[in-house]
């Protein structure tokens, strides 16, 4: 099974990051060395100015120059058009220094303003990203990490709607979604997962475990998915690198499902017969990344017409102050209230409503038969 796990990850996880990150590697050193010859020259412009006209030119027109080389180049770039400003602020306060004053005061701001632009810049070069096009590949992660939450499209009678909200509204959220509908069109795949933390810490291992999940799903049967993702995350060895997770198989042609969990909070189903939402049964096992050779057992339904199933994270449900029990009650009092007007718009609704407000990630999926 390891070595399966291993194979399928490396064969199913998309190569299409590794060439991003190649093409934004040549554009940037290209970028990087015309950006840098620039500045050098903006340099020598404002030294002349300073010269030139010694009352009309303040001594801080350097400052600007350094914040622009801190925010685009590399560390090594940046060095070299410091030095270019460290000798165009020597040589004109050779030349007018007598004639304008603060030049000792305006020499101990710009420092302060290079050394802490150089810090940003050596920041940036440890994390492997340059100037706004390093944050361009960010952001590009990002849109790809939400890309795998998104659905894919469903035969009718069938609907399903996810929402995501991170905590404080970071860019980056421990909580992801990834879906996978079978090549014959018969089967859809849905996991949820909470990785250890929120926002901008959890970020980074939610986009590596993501794209491994996104290999697995599909790749092998339903029961073998949460023990293969264990695998996975068990090889890591993440500090903290644990995560809870749902997973959700269903037949499109039967509405038969089943669910299983690794320590999460258990799904819950509607019943358009009796016209309430209930917990399922949770024999779900323990949080992923955690032991190994452990089993998670799975429990089963259907969806009949008007029925719906509902998966959501514990930020949707947990407050520090309030029992599990109220946030849970909460939950399912709002999916009441869905009941008359329809799922439609229900997963943002049940994500707005959850008891740990912006304090917490969020994600829900609303799965509904028509």
């Amino acid at each position: 099974m390891t070595t399966q796990v291993e194979t399928l990850v490396r064969r199913r996880r998309p190569s299409a990051l590794a060439r991003l990150a190649g093409r934004l590697s040549r554009v940037s050193h290209g970028v990087t060395v015309a950006t840098g010859v620039a500045l050098i020259a903006a340099t020598g412009l404002v030294t002349w100015a300073l010269v030139a006209f010694p009352v009309g030119v303040p001594w801080t027109v350097f400052a600007p120059i350094a914040v622009l080389a801190g925010i685009f180049l590399t560390p090594r770039w940046v060095a070299v058009v410091y030095g270019a400003i460290v000798l165009g602020f020597a040589w004109s306060g050779w030349e007018v220094a007598a004639a304008k004053s603060s030049y000792a005061g305006s020499g101990v701001v710009l420092v302060i303003v290079a050394a802490s632009m150089l810090w940003l810049a050596q920041s940036r070069a440890r994390l492997g990203v340059q100037g706004t096009l390093g944050e361009s590949m960010l952001v590009d992660l990002r849109d790809r990490l939400r890309a795998h939450g998104e659905l894919p499209d469903l035969p009718r009678p069938w609907h399903a709607e996810t929402a995501l909200q991170s905590a404080y509204g970071h860019a980056f959220s421990g909580d992801f979604i990834v879906a996978n509908r079978s090549s014959d069109g018969s089967r859809l795949e849905v996991t949820l997962v909470d990785v250890s933390g929120k926002g901008l810490n959890a970020g980074t291992k939610a986009l590596l475990l993501s794209g491994a999940l996104g290999g697995l799903l599909g790749a092998m049967p339903p029961e073998d998915f949460l023990p293969a993702a264990n695998s996975y995350l068990l090889r890591q060895d993440w500090s903290e690198g644990f995560a809870t997770a749902i997973h959700v198989a269903l037949d499109l042609e039967t509405g038969d499902f089943s669910v299983g969990g690794a320590g999460h909070p258990p799904a819950a189903t509607f019943s358009a017969g009796s016209g309430r939402w209930r917990l399922m049964d949770d024999p779900g096992g323990p949080l992923l990344g955690v032991m190994e050779s452990t089993s998670f057992p799975r429990s089963s339904g259907r969806l009949e017409r008007g029925d719906a199933l509902l998966l959501y994270t514990d930020g949707v449900i947990e407050t520090r102050t309030r029992d599990l029990t109220v946030g849970i009650d909460r939950m399912l009092g709002t999916a009441e209230q869905l009941v008359s007007h329809g799922f439609t718009g229900g997963a943002d609704r049940i994500c707005a409503t959850a008891r740990a407000g912006e304090t917490d990630d969020r994600a829900v999926v609303l799965i509904w038969r028509g």
